[in-house]
């Protein structure tokens, strides 16, 4: 007989709702005999009764009413999986109000309006929480707030969405430019019919935000995280930078700097092919994590999708049962925006190397005026390679990699190169990650 009984309403009945009332009801004495809980799921509230789902409820579970699941004070433990920032708010306000914990997917929640809930829930002594949030079924959060927690975390390098892993998995494998990937990406279910959050970084800066905040212990908001998309990358730059050695990733980077302030950054990257992340292909997600007394570890799983989000949940609303979620939610302090807003690096100031690619007009002395160009902004070429493919206005690519210099200093010589009358198109510059080996 299991030593404690928790009863579960869900609000949201679609993909991970479904998902997570599933391995509730049909995985219930498995968890039992695991955890001594008996969860018992006894509500799901959803604007849509009618459509069919891959779980059968028992009858009057299922209902339009979010009162009846506010005002049962049987209800232990609310899980909002509506999605959105607006009416999940108020959901979640009202659920701590009515006296219950909550769980929650909700990453965009979480990045806007994060330290309000957070507060919300401590004033209540109620608790958060939502390792869903962040990586599907990679157990991330957790694995920071408790796993490392013994470290002072020096960098994250994260792999954070899955559709635009697999778009530039497929561009690299199969030489496809960017809108046919995304194509193929639609057609087989890992991208949205409107894929705008996942291609432009947004989705992977949300997260981004929320493992910040526990990793660093301070308020993060989207305005602190740098944000670059994948929607500009070409086939032939992928190409060019397999040939250098490097592979092209969409990291998503929190990383403490020499000075010690904090990096907070989306941006394509591209890194060493032998790298560990450099072999997370298609769908998946990789969070590496570099901590003071660890060193480096690793967390890879499938990032998204009903049942590995489900899980996620599920394991949120066993730890809620079991107290251990109160306890740690309790103990989760973070520096308030003002204090912490000073800890953030500015992109400008941040020193990397850089892949850049420029159609040059082929004519002599063209290679001089643009190394001249870099010089003067004092940049140095650690590479280069040359195509003798034509371009427009008989013009071919020239390939360069930088030594580590300042990105306003790119950024200032991007403009002075495209200046130039020998320069064909717009030059394209995507940074060069270093991600630290991990070495006896």
């Amino acid at each position: 007989m299991a030593e404690k009984s928790v009863k579960v309403g869900i609000i949201g009945f679609g993909t991970v709702g479904a998902g997570a009332a599933k391995i509730l009801i049909e995985d219930a004495q498995q968890i039992t005999a695991k955890t001594n809980l008996d969860i018992e799921l006894v509500k799901v509230v959803d604007i849509d009764t009618k459509s069919p789902r891959p779980v059968k409820l028992a009858d009057g579970m299922l209902t339009d009413d979010l009162d009846s699941l506010l005002n049962d004070n049987s209800i232990d433990i609310a899980v909002e999986l509506i999605g959105g920032t607006t009416i999940a708010k108020d959901v979640v306000l009202k659920c701590l109000a009515a006296g219950k914990d909550v769980v929650t997917a909700n990453k965009a929640l979480l990045a806007e309006h994060g330290c309000e809930l957070y507060k919300v829930a401590h004033e209540n002594n109620r608790c958060i929480a939502f390792e869903a949030s962040c990586a599907g079924g990679i157990p991330i959060v957790s694995a920071l707030r408790t796993g490392l927690a013994a470290n002072q975390v020096d960098a994250m390098y994260g792999i954070l969405n899955g559709t635009c892993n697999y778009i530039l998995t497929n561009m690299i494998a199969k030489g496809e430019e960017f809108e046919v990937a995304l194509k193929d990406a639609q057609n087989k279910g890992f991208a949205e019919a409107d894929p705008t959050l996942d291609i432009n970084g947004g989705d992977s800066a949300h997260k981004l935000a929320i493992l910040g905040s526990i990793a660093f212990g301070c308020e993060i908001s989207l305005d602190d995280v740098h944000v670059e998309g994948i929607e500009g990358i070409s086939k032939d730059d992928l190409r060019f930078g397999s040939e250098m050695g490097y592979t092209l990733k969409l990291l998503a980077i929190g990383k403490r700097e020499d000075d010690g302030k904090i990096s907070l950054r989306v941006h394509p990257s591209f890194i060493a092919k032998d790298s560990p992340l450099a072999s997370v292909s298609g769908s998946f997600n990789a969070v590496c994590v570099q901590g003071s007394a660890v060193g480096q570890v690793m967390f890879y799983g499938r990032g998204a999708g009903m049942m590995p989000t489900a899980s996620a949940v599920v394991a949120d609303i066993i730890e809620v049962a079991l107290g251990n979620s109160g306890r740690t939610f309790q103990a989760l302090t973070m520096k308030g925006h003002d204090q912490a807003q000073a800890m953030f690096e500015k992109i400008d100031n941040l020193v990397s190397r850089f892949y850049i690619s420029i159609m040059c007009k082929d004519q002599p002395g063209v290679i001089a005026q643009w190394s001249k160009v870099l010089a003067n902004h004092e940049i140095s070429i650690s590479g280069a390679l040359q195509h003798e493919g034509r371009g427009p206005d008989n013009s071919v690519p020239v390939v360069i990699a930088t030594h580590p210099t300042v990105e306003k200093n790119v950024a200032a010589a991007l403009i002075d190169l495209a200046a130039l009358d020998t320069t064909s198109g717009k030059p394209v510059s995507i940074r060069i990650v270093d991600i630290p080996e991990d070495t006896d």
